[in-house]
């Protein structure tokens, strides 16, 4: 067993993973800014369809999202314990997963696009705009699932740079390539909001080559091939089901659910759905260094549970749980700071404006429990390969107290639209209580790997 480290160190080594980490999801948040920008001089419909759209393609990320974090349960303890072998074959596994979801999704994408709008708007011409943007997204679904695993297996070996690497890379191409397709500019045709799905298609496809020249000139590390999705590892597929399918139904019941919420603003107008689509991205730059302590608390603790140290890996929980309410203050302060910036440069219907305001004022306390709530469902818990209790804590939270009561506040009490919000927005307090009792029983800290993967 190693001897154990101190405060500052492990601090300092959080750190290390979770700021590359920021700073991808803030260059993230950014892209998706730029992108509202854009589209907001196209046109309000066109940037309603394209969120409401979105909400579709989140569905498909909390795939990959969940996917991830499986592989993440297990490549982190194995990368502790020094085994890269059986992390290949992690991988190998992640990928089959993978690809057959990116290839059912690109199918649907393609055959449905105006029944999946139509889940979430009735309006026409949301319907219409959001389908072709589909239907010019589904290839870049494919390259997006590959990319996803080989950085899921870089930020666990240790190589989170080159992840957020690849990911900037990707996300700037996607913002000059927006410019390009949108506004016509270099020759190019003006597309619009296929220009946008474009964009993105093209984007993937340079991080996947990306992917690929790092697997191959960047060693030591774990090659990206395709050789291993063909082949059979029982216990390890046993071991990864048995903690990802918990983690991939949660991250999916909880993808599901906003889409509800999606669906519910949707239908109360097109002034409300404009405004749902901007908060929600001033919301993703509040979440930055909250979603950056998250993925760090499950490599790092992994990593030294997959050591054995289950002493210091349940000191490290305490440690990020410490870091997720800071770093959900914080992030409610940015949301403050950027509301002027914000009206500053949307163009809205004044109904419009009012709602945003109002969401985003909701916003600077409810990035607090995203935060938390993150940090210990998808970072800590899933660390020690407690994926489970996620998924039964969300399941009731969302599809029992969440849901039901949005659509019974919009739809059948018929709520302004404010209090419907305000109503949605009590989800992640709620299960407070249940989440940090499960936290304080350290049930959580466990060494998952296995001596003998054969």
């Amino acid at each position: 067993m190693k001897k154990y480290l101190s405060d500052r160190n492990l601090n300092k080594k959080i750190w290390v993973v979770a700021l590359p980490i920021m700073l991808q999801n803030l260059i993230d948040s950014a892209v998706s800014s730029v992108d509202v920008l854009m589209l907001n001089y196209v046109g309000q419909s066109s940037l309603s369809a394209v969120s409401l759209a979105n909400s579709m393609i989140g569905v498909f990320f909390m795939f990959l999202f969940g996917i991830g974090t499986g592989i993440a349960m297990l490549a982190a303890q194995y990368y502790g314990k020094g085994d890269m072998k059986t992390i290949e074959k992690v991988e190998g596994i992640g990928l089959k997963f993978a690809l057959i979801v990116a290839l059912l999704g690109a199918l649907a994408a393609v055959l449905i696009p105006r029944l999946l709008m139509r889940i979430y708007t009735n309006d026409e011409t949301l319907i219409e705009i959001g389908a072709r943007y589909l239907v010019y997204i589904a290839p870049g679904l494919i390259f997006w699932a590959i990319s996803a695993v080989y950085m899921a297996i870089l930020r666990c070996i240790g190589k989170v740079m080159i992840s957020t690497i690849l990911e900037t890379v990707a996300l700037i191409c996607n913002v000059l390539l927006n410019a390009v397709f949108i506004f016509g500019l270099l020759g190019a045709p003006k597309l619009g909001v296929a220009g946008v799905a474009l964009a993105t298609v093209l984007s993937r496809l340079i991080q996947l080559m990306g992917c690929i020249f790092v697997s191959v000139f960047c060693k030591p590390g774990v090659p990206l091939t395709l050789a291993t999705v063909f082949k059979r590892y029982k216990l390890l597929e046993h071991d990864f089901f048995s903690m990802a399918m918990p983690a991939i139904g949660n991250d999916l019941a909880w993808a599901l659910a906003f889409s509800v919420y999606s669906m519910i603003m949707g239908h109360l107008g097109d002034d409300v759905v404009a405004a749902y689509s901007i908060v929600n991205v001033v919301r993703n730059l509040g979440t930055v260094m909250c979603y950056g302590i998250g993925s760090a608390s499950g490599i790092i603790i992994g990593q030294i549970l997959g050591e054995g140290n289950r002493d210091e890996g349940i000191r490290a929980g305490h440690v990020c749980l410490r870091l997720s309410v800071i770093t959900g203050i914080i992030g409610g302060l940015m949301v403050l700071a950027l509301m002027p910036v914000t009206f500053r440069f949307v163009s809205l219907t004044d109904t419009s404006l009012d709602y945003l305001r109002f969401m985003m004022l909701i916003n600077t306390y409810y990035v607090l429990g995203t935060a938390v709530n993150t940090t210990l469902i998808a970072g800590v818990f899933r660390a020690g390969g407690d994926s489970r209790f996620g998924f039964v804590c969300d399941v009731i939270d969302m599809w029992v107290y969440a849901v039901p009561l949005g659509l019974i506040s919009a739809f059948v009490l018929k709520l302004p639209v404010k209090w419907v919000y305000f109503l949605l927005c009590t989800d992640e307090f709620v299960k407070w209580p249940w989440v940090l009792k499960n936290f304080y029983s350290h049930k959580w800290a466990k060494n998952i790997t296995r001596d003998n993967v054969e």
